[in-house]
């Protein structure tokens, strides 16, 4: 597990994520600690096991 800083898209703030580096690619929903809306958040690995790209968008988008 690694910790990642990414931006809430309801609320904009900074929040903190644990991501799983064993999984390379998975997409998957965590409510903001803030506001508690759905984020949807996809993440992929490169192949050493190190966070390539994290994207995040409003559930409903």
């Amino acid at each position: 597990m690694e910790e990642y800083d990414i931006e809430c898209p309801y609320c904009g703030e900074q929040i903190n994520i644990l991501i799983d580096c064993s999984v390379p690619e998975q997409q998957y929903v965590e409510d903001c600690q803030v506001c508690c809306s759905p984020i949807l958040i996809g993440v992929t690995l490169d192949a050493d096991s190190l966070i390539e790209s994290v994207t995040v968008a409003q559930e409903n988008e």
